[in-house]
């Protein structure tokens, strides 16, 4: 697996840029039919969102278990490592040390 962040900026509200993201993940082959947990050709996540906290019955902003992933905390505070955690008032560089003393 390959992971990675990037910062996107945009006008979408956050069910358009989710709608966005998943047709992208369908040009790459993704099949969201059948197994929830099974491997993907791409995976796209809105994991933060400028407007801070987004909560609506198909997403979660901030995704709910991105402060317990080492694969999207360390890419993510590489390139913005002073953004903060809505919920937690966290940086994404102070997550990420969390992350890796729990290891």
């Amino acid at each position: 697996y390959a992971n990675g962040a990037a910062i996107i900026a945009g006008g979408r509200a956050p069910l358009a840029a989710l709608a966005s993201l998943q047709d992208v993940e369908r040009v790459f082959g993704r099949d969201r039919r059948g197994q929830r947990w099974r491997s993907r050709t791409l995976d796209l996540d809105i994991v933060l969102w400028s407007g801070g906290a987004w909560y609506g019955p198909r997403l979660a902003i901030p995704h709910p278990l991105f402060r317990q992933r080492d694969f999207v905390l360390h890419p993510a505070a590489q390139i913005a490592p002073d953004w903060r955690d809505p919920v937690s008032g966290l940086t994404l560089r102070q997550l990420a040390a969390r992350a890796v003393r729990r290891r």
